[in-house]
């Protein structure tokens, strides 16, 4: 297999895709259950810090470069089996719309409220209203997110099958 454009292409996306789905599935698993035993100023808290965290170059080559990447990967199989091309182009407008959508307009704003917000001000009644209003629609948003980037992984696995390099 010689390596080329096409080759890089599709390991990056297969690799980003897949740190993705990795990254949602843990959080979705692990992160959000653990600081949801905590009290809303250590909920608050912690999510706040975890979203200033996260935001760094290489978080967000990882988890937006597939956005570009899987649609490049799918143009370049065009020619290759219709199953390959087309799990490959399900898994670009997957992940478009499951990752890159949901994020930039459903979970962002609510982590910008978040983030906006001096959480060490507000009233133990205001942080139970902050946390009502942030909690459960991040966590339904994200479960979308981690659906749709597993689908998009095993979507790419399956055209990586009927592909023929």
């Amino acid at each position: 297999m010689e390596i080329n454009f096409k080759i890089i292409v599709l390991m990056l996306g297969v690799l980003f895709t897949g740190l993705t789905a990795g990254l949602c599935f843990t959080w979705s698993n692990a992160i959000t259950p653990g600081i949801g035993r905590l009290d809303d100023l250590g909920f608050l808290q912690s999510f706040q810090a975890m979203n200033r965290a996260i935001i760094n170059r290489s978080f967000l080559i990882t988890f937006f470069g597939p956005v570009i990447l899987l649609f490049i990967n799918a143009y370049l199989h065009r020619n290759a089996h219709p199953t390959t091309f087309w799990s490959f182009m399900l898994a670009a407008i997957l992940f478009l719309i499951g990752i890159g959508l949901i994020t930039v307009f459903k979970n962002v704003p609510l982590n910008e409220l978040l983030d906006k917000t001096v959480l060490e001000d507000l009233s133990t009644i205001e942080l139970k209203d902050l946390r009502t209003k942030f909690e459960q629609p991040w966590n339904r948003w994200h479960i979308q997110r981690t659906i749709a980037s597993f689908t998009s992984f095993s979507l790419l696995l399956i055209g990586l099958i009927y592909s023929k390099f």
